[in-house]
């Protein structure tokens, strides 16, 4: 066998990730511009707001974040992610279990999950740079205040957090959430979603 095909076999929460990614990208995507559009319009991207909207405005965002969660946690179910969560406070001794099954997994498959995270970290790193790339060493940024899109007031964090928003929090949220399923024997394999 060759190294990279060892690798790859190891990658199980990552490539997990991914095909959850894209197989439910749109409501991903559609969660992802609820909060995206929210935090552009409390940096004051479309001009300033109250204090009441901006509050307002963080209870949209983390809502959207905690419906992300929810339907991953429930594997594309949001109503099945809340069961879980009441299981966990409820069932004392089957969360007793499930963290001996965790330390098991982690014993037996420490090298994957190390794997798994350095790749994370790897394209997390690559989603970040290039937006950054995107809002300081181009013209987008610029070109939305010259043609009206954003307020002349607005720097350059809404594009920023507009695109982290979209891209590199929602998959943050997959990957963990889907690693500590995997690692406490909720998700046997992405065929589960």
């Amino acid at each position: 066998m060759s190294p990279s095909f060892i690798i790859s076999d190891k990658l199980i929460s990552l490539k997990n990730t991914l095909r959850f990614f894209k197989k439910h990208f749109l409501v991903i995507t559609g969660l992802g511009l609820i909060a995206a559009f929210g935090r552009v319009i409390q940096l004051g991207g479309f001009g300033a707001i109250t204090s009441w909207a901006n509050i307002l405005l963080e209870i949209v965002i983390e809502g959207s974040r905690l419906a992300l969660f929810l339907y991953v946690l429930g594997l594309a179910n949001i109503k099945k992610g809340i069961l879980r969560i009441k299981h966990f406070f409820t069932q004392k001794r089957n969360r007793r279990l499930r963290w001996a099954m965790a330390v098991q997994t982690v014993k037996k498959q420490w090298l994957s999950i190390l794997l798994d995270i350095i790749g994370f970290l790897i394209i997390a790193w690559a989603i970040n740079y290039l937006i950054e790339l995107l809002a300081y060493k181009t013209c987008f940024y610029l070109s939305l205040k010259d043609h009206g899109v954003l307020a002349d007031s607005s720097s350059e964090w809404t594009v920023l957090l507009f695109f982290k928003n979209l891209s590199v929090i929602p998959f943050t949220l997959i990957f963990e959430t889907l690693l500590v399923l995997w690692v406490t024997k909720k998700l046997t394999s992405y065929k589960s979603f």
